[in-house]
This record gives C-alpha cells, sequence and structure tokens, in this order.
C-alpha cells in the first residue's frame, strides 16, 4: 500500500495545489509562490464545507435575494432575469458616508467584504464605528486579536453603544459559527482572518490552508444566513493582503484602508467590489475620539501648501465621481551619482521616467545627469494620466525655478510625442478648481470646447507640451 504523502504544496496568488514545489505556478504564472502545507488541508475543507453546508441551507434565504415566494426549495431554482426585482433597500447604511460610497450606497445583504490595511491603520476603529452606527442592528463582533476588555477601552473613545453590540473573543472557526448561527446577527466583523483556525485543518493559523478553509466557511454563512460579514485581513510588505490571493477572488468586496500611520489622514480605497465603482475613494482623519470623515478632500488636501516656491503645482485627478486637488511637488538636483536617482511617491516610477523621456526629448531639457524626485502630498496614491500634466510642470517648474501661480491648476494626459491629450469629465473638474477659488486652469485644448459655458474662471488650453512652456515664458 502506498503511503499518504505528509504535505502538499498551495499557490500563495491563486491556490494551485502541486504534489511537489515548482518554481513557476502553472494556472497564475508567478514565480515563488508555493509554500508547504499538510496534505491533510486537502481533505479537510471538504468535510467542512459538508458540514456548513448541513446547517445552512440555501433554500432557506429570506426576503431580499429577489425570489419570489414558493417555499422551500422553489427559491432555488432558476429564475428568468425579469423576474428578479433589485431594490435600493437592500442596501445598509453604515452610518458613515465617505464609507457608502465607497461600498457604492452601502453594505449589501449577504455579502463579504475584506478590509485590509497596514497594522495601526485604523481598520478595527473604522469598524467598530461601523458598529456603533448600526445600533438599530444585532451585530457580532469577533475579536482573535484583542480582549473584551481592550475594545471596551478603545469604545469608550468613541462614545456610547447600544445594548445590540455583542462581542466575542474567539479564534476556533466552530465556535464562531455556532454564535453567528445561534445569535443569527446581521452584521458579523471578523478581527482578524490570519487569526482564525479550523479544527478540520491541521496546519497553524494565518496559513494558506487556514485561510482559504475559513473564508471558504464564512462565505458560506453570509450567502446562507444573508448576514452581512466584514473580514480585517493584515497586509504585506508589498501592500497586498497576506494570505492566498484565492481570498481576493472568493470576496465579495476588497477596500483597503491606506495612509501613514504617523499622520492624521487615512484614505479607504475599494479595489474590487461586485456591487459598485472600484475607483471611489473615502478620506478621514484619524482623531482621539475615532476617525472622522473629510467631506471636502481637495481643501483637506491643499492645507498647508507652499507659497512662492518652483516645484509645486496643484493637478486634479477624478477619484470615481469626484474630482481631487492634489499638490504635486517635484525637485531637481545635480546628481553626484553615475546612475541619478528617480524617486516617485505616490505616483508610478514607471511614468515618471516616461514623462521625463518626454521632457529630455521634446523640449531639450538636460536631466539625465539631474536627480528627479516627485511627491504627491496628502499620501494619496495617483495612477490616472490626466496628472501627467501636473507632474511635467511640476518638473519644468523645478529646473527652471519658476514659481506657478498658486491660483493656476493644471490636468491633462501627455503622449510619447509630447502631445496633451484629453481627458475625461473636464467640466466636473474646472467646476471644482472654480468652487475652491482657482483663477486659472490649464487643460487640454481637446476639453475646451466641453467647458466653453463655465464663466468666472480663465481656461488655457495647450495642444503639446511646448505651448505648457509658452504659457510660463
Amino acid at each position: 500500500m502506498a503511503k499518504a504523502k505528509a504535505t502538499v504544496f498551495f499557490c500563495q496568488n491563486c491556490g494551485y495545489e502541486s504534489a511537489k514545489w515548482m518554481g513557476q505556478c502553472p494556472a497564475c504564472r508567478e514565480w515563488n509562490t508555493f509554500v508547504e502545507e499538510p496534505a491533510a488541508a486537502s481533505s479537510a475543507s471538504k468535510s467542512a464545507a459538508k458540514q456548513t453546508a448541513g446547517v445552512i441551507r440555501w433554500d432557506s434565504i429570506g426576503a431580499g435575494t429577489g425570489a419570489p415566494g414558493n417555499g422551500g426549495r422553489g427559491r432555488n431554482k432558476p429564475l428568468a432575469l425579469k423576474e428578479i426585482s433589485v431594490t435600493d433597500a437592500d442596501r445598509v447604511s453604515t452610518g458613515i458616508a465617505e464609507m457608502d460610497r465607497v461600498l457604492g450606497g452601502g453594505m449589501v445583504q449577504g455579502s463579504l467584504i475584506l478590509v485590509g490595511g497596514d497594522p495601526g491603520i485604523g481598520k478595527s476603529t473604522l469598524l467598530l464605528q461601523v458598529c456603533r452606527n448600526l445600533s438599530d442592528r444585532r451585530v457580532l463582533y469577533v475579536s482573535g486579536e484583542e480582549s473584551q476588555q481592550q475594545i471596551k477601552l478603545r469604545a469608550n473613545r468613541m462614545g456610547a453603544f447600544s445594548d445590540s453590540l455583542l462581542l466575542l473573543c474567539e479564534t476556533n472557526l466552530g465556535e464562531v459559527q455556532e454564535a453567528i448561527l445561534s445569535l443569527k446577527p446581521e452584521v458579523v466583523i471578523i478581527d482578524s482572518i490570519q487569526t482564525m483556525y479550523s479544527e478540520s485543518v491541521s496546519s497553524a493559523p494565518g496559513s494558506v490552508s487556514q485561510v482559504r478553509e475559513t473564508t471558504g466557511v464564512l462565505l458560506q454563512l453570509a450567502k446562507g444566513l444573508g448576514v452581512t460579514i466584514f473580514i480585517v485581513g493584515h497586509v504585506t510588505k508589498e501592500g497586498a493582503v497576506a494570505g492566498p490571493r484565492v481570498l481576493e477572488h472568493m470576496v465579495d468586496t476588497v477596500l483597503y484602508f491606506e495612509g501613514d500611520r504617523h499622520a492624521s489622514y487615512r484614505i479607504l480605497h475599494g479595489v474590487k467590489n461586485r456591487f459598485g465603482s472600484t475607483d471611489e475613494i473615502g478620506v478621514f482623519e484619524m482623531k482621539q475620539d475615532g476617525l472622522r470623515e473629510v467631506a471636502n478632500p481637495s481643501e483637506f488636501m491643499l492645507d498647508g501648501r507652499p507659497e512662492g516656491t518652483s516645484g509645486s503645482v496643484v493637478a486634479c485627478s477624478l477619484e470615481g465621481t469626484r474630482p481631487i486637488l492634489i499638490e504635486i511637488q517635484a525637485l531637481t538636483a545635480t546628481s553626484n551619482l553615475a546612475y541619478p536617482r528617480r524617486t516617485a511617491d505616490g505616483a508610478d516610477l514607471n511614468r515618471v521616467n516616461l514623462l521625463l523621456a518626454v521632457l529630455e526629448r521634446r523640449l531639450g531639457m538636460r536631466l539625465s545627469q539631474m536627480d528627479v524626485y516627485v511627491n504627491i502630498a496628502g499620501g494619496v496614491r495617483l495612477r490616472e494620466p490626466a496628472v501627467d500634466l501636473g507632474i511635467i510642470l511640476a518638473i519644468i517648474s523645478s529646473f527652471k525655478d519658476i514659481v506657478i501661480d498658486e491660483k493656476t491648476l493644471v490636468f491633462g494626459e501627455v503622449g510619447l510625442s509630447g502631445e496633451v491629450r484629453s481627458v475625461s469629465q473636464a467640466p466636473l473638474r474646472v467646476r471644482e478648481a472654480q468652487k475652491l477659488g482657482f483663477e486659472r486652469v490649464i487643460l487640454p485644448r481637446a476639453c475646451l470646447k466641453a467647458v466653453s459655458d463655465i464663466k468666472g474662471v480663465q481656461l488655457v488650453g495647450v495642444s503639446n507640451v511646448r505651448e505648457l512652456m509658452n504659457v510660463f515664458s
């Protein structure tokens, strides 16, 4: 009789299982992602799934599913698309407008939401505030990292909580599952997924097998009972949620809580949302009594901007449906190194290198012997091409020591030939600049027609970077 293998290998990126270690995963093609786990985990997942399925009947889901009331197993039959009704009542507000914006209008019943972020960034504080706002609903807060006394101390700083909030300090998945089935809460907080473990899996908590197994059980609980479950996840040094990548594929929504722990600002960014846009962001400010919403992020980001200094430009980026004005800073200095430094904080370094090549080739600026530093003030990470013109102008301003008027705003995408291309929602960006007191807006010439009806602000259209130089010459 052949001896059973003691261990198997899992891909941390996609969950692919192999009997031996491989350098490249054949499923997702990623390198060096295989980790060794006990072989018992492969069969444990099936046994736990059967156990959970025996407790939760998918045909027992109540109202809110959109299925006609046939009762019993009739709810589980295939339905025509036109027979399914979806209303705004299926969403529940968290009581935090910025978080509702990122979620697409509020929590969807029966959804599984993953909240990731660096240690100490404020994930637990944010979710505890959500629990306080849901005073009219039964909420179960499950903590595997803190005691009930520690959570109570944090709650005392935030204010009064209702009796509908229940605390459970437990890491055993079976105990958590029994608590959810018996209490039948409407919202569950799991803090954190890396501390939970299933007795049917022999590996340690936080391993690939445990995280995958735990998330699978929580997913069945969320869909089977119609309860909204928030999962807190730690992140790695690369900024991704720790554990297998399949964790992000299983959940309905993935939110990242970003920012500097030593600064007061925090940014909630949605990277996956099956019920809304993934481009929305929410801005918060950390106070002694918890997190406070920032109703006007543009004004918050521009607070403390230097005056009369070269290398500082205000640009406009569109995050979802919200235009945000941010300060772009650039510094150029003669390099003493064989390979000059190129540093970008908050912007894509490859994009910055591309724009530097455009300046050197199209405008003849000798940047190959210069150290170039680009910084997006406020801790925001921008990927939208509309900030290209702002980065270009900030570098020109620092290189030529030209002070850009503080009442000037720029936006536009820059191509390899130096052309300035149009961007979406130009009227929305200009009106945001006008609302904050900006007097001049430099934008792509192709966008002038769309904003021609906006009065009270000077509109300067440019079609290439050479025209941009003429504006400030």
